[in-house]
Protein backbone atom coordinates (compact mmCIF):
# COMPACT_ATOMS: atom_id res chain seq x y z
CA UNK A 1 0.00 0.00 0.00
CA UNK A 2 1.39 3.04 -1.15
CA UNK A 3 0.71 6.67 1.11
CA UNK A 4 1.57 10.10 -0.07
CA UNK A 5 0.69 11.88 2.79
CA UNK A 6 -0.90 11.49 6.46
CA UNK A 7 -4.02 11.60 5.65
CA UNK A 8 -4.01 9.24 3.21
CA UNK A 9 -6.00 6.10 4.10
CA UNK A 10 -6.27 2.02 5.49
CA UNK A 11 -10.01 0.85 5.08
CA UNK A 12 -10.96 -1.23 7.52
CA UNK A 13 -13.22 -4.63 7.43
CA UNK A 14 -16.19 -2.45 7.49
CA UNK A 15 -14.95 -0.58 4.80
CA UNK A 16 -14.91 2.68 6.73
CA UNK A 17 -11.28 4.69 5.88
CA UNK A 18 -9.28 5.78 8.89
CA UNK A 19 -5.92 8.39 8.07
CA UNK A 20 -2.83 5.98 7.83
CA UNK A 21 -0.96 8.29 10.68
CA UNK A 22 -2.70 9.19 13.83
CA UNK A 23 -1.55 11.74 16.29
CA UNK A 24 -1.55 10.48 19.34
CA UNK A 25 -2.73 12.07 22.46
CA UNK A 26 -1.33 10.28 25.13
CA UNK A 27 0.82 11.95 28.65
CA UNK A 28 -0.76 15.47 26.90
CA UNK A 29 -1.44 17.56 28.95
CA UNK A 30 -4.99 18.68 29.77
CA UNK A 31 -5.86 22.50 28.59
CA UNK A 32 -3.97 24.97 26.10
CA UNK A 33 -1.13 22.11 25.84
CA UNK A 34 -3.53 19.69 24.52
CA UNK A 35 -5.71 22.08 22.58
CA UNK A 36 -2.72 23.89 20.86
CA UNK A 37 -1.06 20.42 20.28
CA UNK A 38 -4.12 18.92 18.09
CA UNK A 39 -4.54 21.85 16.07
CA UNK A 40 -1.19 22.37 15.29
CA UNK A 41 -1.30 18.42 14.01
CA UNK A 42 -4.69 18.86 12.26
CA UNK A 43 -2.50 22.23 10.57
CA UNK A 44 -0.11 20.26 9.65
CA UNK A 45 -2.08 17.50 8.03
CA UNK A 46 -3.01 15.08 10.50
CA UNK A 47 -6.97 14.30 9.87
CA UNK A 48 -7.08 11.26 12.94
CA UNK A 49 -6.67 11.82 16.78
CA UNK A 50 -6.29 9.41 19.48
CA UNK A 51 -7.00 10.33 22.71
CA UNK A 52 -8.98 7.97 25.39
CA UNK A 53 -10.74 8.75 28.95
CA UNK A 54 -7.71 8.18 30.71
CA UNK A 55 -5.77 10.52 29.52
CA UNK A 56 -8.17 13.42 30.94
CA UNK A 57 -7.67 15.42 27.47
CA UNK A 58 -10.95 14.66 26.29
CA UNK A 59 -12.06 18.01 26.59
CA UNK A 60 -9.29 19.46 24.96
CA UNK A 61 -9.22 17.35 22.07
CA UNK A 62 -12.85 18.53 21.61
CA UNK A 63 -12.20 22.17 21.34
CA UNK A 64 -9.37 21.69 19.42
CA UNK A 65 -11.79 19.85 16.47
CA UNK A 66 -14.28 22.98 17.13
CA UNK A 67 -11.64 25.61 16.66
CA UNK A 68 -9.61 24.11 14.33
CA UNK A 69 -11.12 25.18 11.02
CA UNK A 70 -11.85 21.52 9.49
CA UNK A 71 -15.45 20.07 8.99
CA UNK A 72 -15.91 17.79 11.52
CA UNK A 73 -16.50 14.60 9.15
CA UNK A 74 -13.16 15.03 7.92
CA UNK A 75 -11.48 14.60 11.24
CA UNK A 76 -11.57 10.82 12.72
CA UNK A 77 -11.43 10.69 16.26
CA UNK A 78 -10.61 7.48 18.29
CA UNK A 79 -11.22 7.39 22.63
CA UNK A 80 -11.48 4.63 24.60
CA UNK A 81 -13.19 2.78 27.34
CA UNK A 82 -11.06 2.58 30.79
CA UNK A 83 -10.83 -0.21 32.63
CA UNK A 84 -12.54 0.16 35.66
CA UNK A 85 -15.86 0.40 33.56
CA UNK A 86 -16.03 -2.60 31.79
CA UNK A 87 -19.21 -4.54 31.33
CA UNK A 88 -22.37 -3.70 29.45
CA UNK A 89 -23.91 -0.71 31.42
CA UNK A 90 -20.89 0.83 32.36
CA UNK A 91 -19.92 0.84 28.72
CA UNK A 92 -23.05 2.82 27.76
CA UNK A 93 -22.49 5.15 30.67
CA UNK A 94 -18.73 5.97 30.14
CA UNK A 95 -19.24 6.24 26.16
CA UNK A 96 -21.67 9.26 26.93
CA UNK A 97 -19.03 10.92 28.78
CA UNK A 98 -16.65 10.39 25.82
CA UNK A 99 -19.23 12.12 23.82
CA UNK A 100 -19.83 14.75 25.90
CA UNK A 101 -16.50 15.66 27.19
CA UNK A 102 -15.50 15.74 23.25
CA UNK A 103 -18.05 17.89 22.36
CA UNK A 104 -19.41 15.20 19.53
CA UNK A 105 -23.16 15.32 19.27
CA UNK A 106 -23.74 12.76 16.33
CA UNK A 107 -20.75 10.12 16.54
CA UNK A 108 -17.57 8.82 17.26
CA UNK A 109 -15.39 7.12 14.57
CA UNK A 110 -13.28 4.73 16.71
CA UNK A 111 -13.81 3.47 20.23
CA UNK A 112 -11.88 0.36 21.66
CA UNK A 113 -11.82 -1.39 24.94
CA UNK A 114 -8.20 -0.41 26.19
CA UNK A 115 -7.09 -3.29 28.37
CA UNK A 116 -9.00 -6.89 27.91
CA UNK A 117 -7.97 -7.96 31.63
CA UNK A 118 -7.56 -5.00 34.16
CA UNK A 119 -7.29 -5.91 37.63
CA UNK A 120 -10.32 -4.84 38.59
CA UNK A 121 -12.34 -7.72 36.20
CA UNK A 122 -9.19 -10.04 36.63
CA UNK A 123 -11.83 -12.75 37.92
CA UNK A 124 -14.36 -12.18 34.98
CA UNK A 125 -12.38 -10.63 32.88
CA UNK A 126 -14.21 -12.51 29.45
CA UNK A 127 -17.90 -11.89 31.03
CA UNK A 128 -17.01 -8.53 31.38
CA UNK A 129 -15.38 -7.95 27.94
CA UNK A 130 -18.69 -9.26 26.16
CA UNK A 131 -21.06 -6.92 28.13
CA UNK A 132 -18.57 -4.22 26.83
CA UNK A 133 -18.41 -5.17 23.60
CA UNK A 134 -22.15 -5.96 23.60
CA UNK A 135 -22.77 -2.33 23.90
CA UNK A 136 -19.87 -1.58 21.29
CA UNK A 137 -22.14 -3.45 18.95
CA UNK A 138 -25.01 -1.92 19.99
CA UNK A 139 -23.61 1.32 19.45
CA UNK A 140 -22.19 0.80 16.31
CA UNK A 141 -25.26 -0.59 14.83
CA UNK A 142 -27.08 2.15 16.30
CA UNK A 143 -24.66 4.40 13.67
CA UNK A 144 -22.92 6.01 17.42
CA UNK A 145 -19.91 4.80 16.33
CA UNK A 146 -18.38 4.31 13.28
CA UNK A 147 -15.88 2.09 13.81
CA UNK A 148 -15.19 -0.28 17.01
CA UNK A 149 -12.00 -2.00 17.97
CA UNK A 150 -9.77 -3.05 20.73
CA UNK A 151 -6.90 -2.19 22.53
CA UNK A 152 -3.77 -4.23 24.50
CA UNK A 153 -5.53 -7.71 23.44
CA UNK A 154 -3.76 -10.58 22.32
CA UNK A 155 -4.91 -13.80 20.61
CA UNK A 156 -6.53 -15.57 23.28
CA UNK A 157 -8.57 -12.36 24.74
CA UNK A 158 -9.98 -12.15 21.26
CA UNK A 159 -10.96 -15.74 20.69
CA UNK A 160 -12.64 -14.92 24.25
CA UNK A 161 -14.67 -12.16 22.19
CA UNK A 162 -15.50 -14.41 19.59
CA UNK A 163 -17.45 -16.70 21.43
CA UNK A 164 -19.88 -14.02 22.00
CA UNK A 165 -19.76 -10.88 19.53
CA UNK A 166 -22.08 -10.38 16.63
CA UNK A 167 -19.61 -8.24 15.07
CA UNK A 168 -15.59 -9.16 14.87
CA UNK A 169 -13.27 -5.78 15.94
CA UNK A 170 -11.74 -3.70 13.45
CA UNK A 171 -9.25 -2.20 15.13
CA UNK A 172 -6.38 -3.64 17.70
CA UNK A 173 -4.51 -0.75 18.96
CA UNK A 174 -0.93 -2.11 20.20
CA UNK A 175 2.54 -1.33 21.57
CA UNK A 176 4.91 -1.11 18.38
CA UNK A 177 7.88 0.15 17.85
CA UNK A 178 11.33 -0.89 16.96
CA UNK A 179 12.44 -4.35 18.38
CA UNK A 180 9.11 -4.73 20.20
CA UNK A 181 7.16 -5.82 17.30
CA UNK A 182 4.81 -8.62 18.94
CA UNK A 183 4.59 -10.82 16.12
CA UNK A 184 2.08 -13.60 17.71
CA UNK A 185 -0.47 -10.44 17.88
CA UNK A 186 0.53 -8.48 14.54
CA UNK A 187 0.07 -12.54 12.67
CA UNK A 188 -3.17 -13.07 14.49
CA UNK A 189 -5.04 -9.17 13.62
CA UNK A 190 -3.82 -10.07 10.15
CA UNK A 191 -5.26 -13.30 9.49
CA UNK A 192 -8.46 -11.56 10.79
CA UNK A 193 -9.10 -8.52 8.92
CA UNK A 194 -7.82 -6.46 12.53
CA UNK A 195 -5.72 -3.19 10.96
CA UNK A 196 -3.12 -2.83 13.70
CA UNK A 197 -3.08 0.36 14.96
CA UNK A 198 1.09 1.00 16.53
CA UNK A 199 1.01 3.43 19.43
CA UNK A 200 4.16 4.56 21.19
CA UNK A 201 5.78 4.09 17.57
CA UNK A 202 9.09 5.99 19.12
CA UNK A 203 9.33 3.87 21.83
CA UNK A 204 8.43 6.41 24.94
CA UNK A 205 11.91 7.98 23.67
CA UNK A 206 14.06 5.40 24.22
CA UNK A 207 14.77 4.90 20.80
CA UNK A 208 16.77 8.14 20.35
CA UNK A 209 19.76 6.74 22.68
CA UNK A 210 19.93 3.44 19.82
CA UNK A 211 23.00 3.34 17.47
CA UNK A 212 21.75 1.16 15.04
CA UNK A 213 19.18 4.05 14.34
CA UNK A 214 21.12 6.83 15.19
CA UNK A 215 23.07 5.48 12.15
CA UNK A 216 20.10 4.99 9.86
CA UNK A 217 18.96 8.78 10.42
CA UNK A 218 22.59 9.57 8.76
CA UNK A 219 22.20 7.10 5.88
CA UNK A 220 18.67 8.28 5.06
CA UNK A 221 18.99 11.80 6.42
CA UNK A 222 15.96 12.00 7.76
CA UNK A 223 15.01 12.08 11.86
CA UNK A 224 15.22 8.83 13.82
CA UNK A 225 11.13 9.79 14.57
CA UNK A 226 10.76 10.12 11.03
CA UNK A 227 12.51 6.10 10.76
CA UNK A 228 10.62 4.98 13.20
CA UNK A 229 7.10 6.19 11.40
CA UNK A 230 8.49 5.07 8.14
CA UNK A 231 9.19 1.72 9.17
CA UNK A 232 5.76 1.21 10.96
CA UNK A 233 3.95 1.82 8.00
CA UNK A 234 6.26 -0.46 5.66
CA UNK A 235 5.27 -2.69 8.40
CA UNK A 236 2.13 -2.43 7.61
CA UNK A 237 1.03 -0.46 10.57
CA UNK A 238 -1.15 2.38 12.04
CA UNK A 239 1.44 4.56 13.21
CA UNK A 240 0.32 7.27 16.31
CA UNK A 241 2.96 9.34 16.99
CA UNK A 242 2.66 12.06 19.90
CA UNK A 243 4.71 15.56 20.33
CA UNK A 244 3.86 18.68 21.60
CA UNK A 245 6.52 20.69 20.14
CA UNK A 246 5.29 22.27 16.67
CA UNK A 247 8.58 21.60 14.79
CA UNK A 248 8.36 17.57 15.72
CA UNK A 249 4.58 17.39 14.60
CA UNK A 250 4.99 18.97 11.73
CA UNK A 251 8.27 17.07 11.06
CA UNK A 252 6.63 13.36 12.12
CA UNK A 253 4.20 13.95 9.29
CA UNK A 254 6.79 14.40 6.77
CA UNK A 255 7.46 10.74 6.12
CA UNK A 256 6.23 10.01 2.35
CA UNK A 257 9.27 11.22 0.17
CA UNK A 258 11.86 8.29 1.12
CA UNK A 259 11.27 4.49 1.65
CA UNK A 260 13.41 2.55 3.80
CA UNK A 261 14.84 -0.68 2.27
CA UNK A 262 13.67 -4.48 2.96
CA UNK A 263 16.83 -5.13 4.64
CA UNK A 264 16.76 -1.85 6.86
CA UNK A 265 12.96 -2.87 7.96
CA UNK A 266 14.43 -6.17 8.97
CA UNK A 267 17.07 -4.74 10.85
CA UNK A 268 14.80 -2.46 12.88
CA UNK A 269 12.53 -5.22 13.68
CA UNK A 270 15.74 -7.26 14.89
CA UNK A 271 16.54 -4.94 17.40
CA UNK A 272 14.77 -6.82 20.31
CA UNK A 273 14.42 -4.22 23.41
CA UNK A 274 16.08 -1.60 22.37
CA UNK A 275 13.17 0.57 23.30
CA UNK A 276 11.61 -1.94 25.78
CA UNK A 277 8.43 -4.23 25.72
CA UNK A 278 4.86 -4.15 25.81
CA UNK A 279 3.25 -4.65 29.20
CA UNK A 280 1.20 -8.10 29.99
CA UNK A 281 -2.45 -7.45 29.33
CA UNK A 282 -2.90 -10.42 32.36
CA UNK A 283 -0.70 -9.58 34.53
CA UNK A 284 -1.12 -4.74 34.97
CA UNK A 285 -2.07 -3.62 37.88
CA UNK A 286 -4.14 -1.07 36.66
Amino acid sequence: MIFKEANNCFTLANEVKIPCIGFGMWQTPDGDVAVNAAKHAIASGYRHIDTAAIYGNEESVGRAIKECGIPRKEIFVTSKLWNDEHGYENTMAAFEISMKNLGLDDYMDLYLIHWPNPIKFRDCWEEANAGSWKAFEELYEAGRIRAIGVSNFHGHHLDALKKTQKIAPMVNQIRLCPGDTQDDVVAYCKENNILIQAYSPLGTGKIFEVPEMQALAEKYSKSIAQICIRWSLQMGFNPLPKSVTPARIEENARVFDFALSTDDVKMIAALKGCAGYSSDPDTITW
